[in-house]
């Protein structure tokens, strides 16, 4: 039977849910990029950007949003953060954000972050989504790098 898919505004109970459960690859990110827990670095994304929790059979499992960085620039930041659902459910993963990244660009023309070096699995979904990356970046002594995704005219 297929899992029970909803997306739903993120709220603070999320956070404890998904971050008991976070990927290795994104706690260590969270921690390398900001020094950050799992909940605090839920916590901080959400209280900073509009975001969106994925609940799969009823379970918060995803968090992802997307924030100002500069306004006049139409420049947003991007982010998620999710548990190992994201690998089990990997062709729905792919097919939902594909479908869903041009609702991103609500009030952003570009969307940008960074990624961990080490998240291959990341920098190759980022790429397979039609990011372009811009170079690396050191933070905090560990290498990540500069990603930006633009609002396509064609879609």
């Amino acid at each position: 039977m297929a899992a029970e898919v909803e997306i739903v505004p993120a709220r603070g109970k999320h956070c404890r849910s998904i971050a008991r459960r976070m990927r290795a690859a994104d706690v260590a990110e969270v921690w390398r990029s900001g020094r950050l827990g799992p909940v605090a670095a839920l916590r901080r994304s959400m209280d900073n950007s509009t975001a969106f929790t994925v609940l799969i059979d009823g379970r918060p499992e995803i968090m992802y949003g997307v924030g100002d960085l500069n306004v006049l620039a139409g420049i947003g930041g991007v982010w998620l953060l999710g548990t190992d659902a994201i690998t089990r459910n990997w062709r729905w993963f792919l097919r939902a954000t594909a479908e869903g990244l041009p609702g991103l660009f609500t009030r952003h023309e570009v969307l940008r972050n960074v990624v961990d070096r080490d998240n291959a699995a990341s920098i190759r979904w980022l790429g397979w989504l039609g990011a372009a990356f811009l170079g690396d970046i050191d933070i905090h002594g560990h290498p990540f790098v500069l990603f930006e995704l633009r609002r396509r005219r064609d879609v």
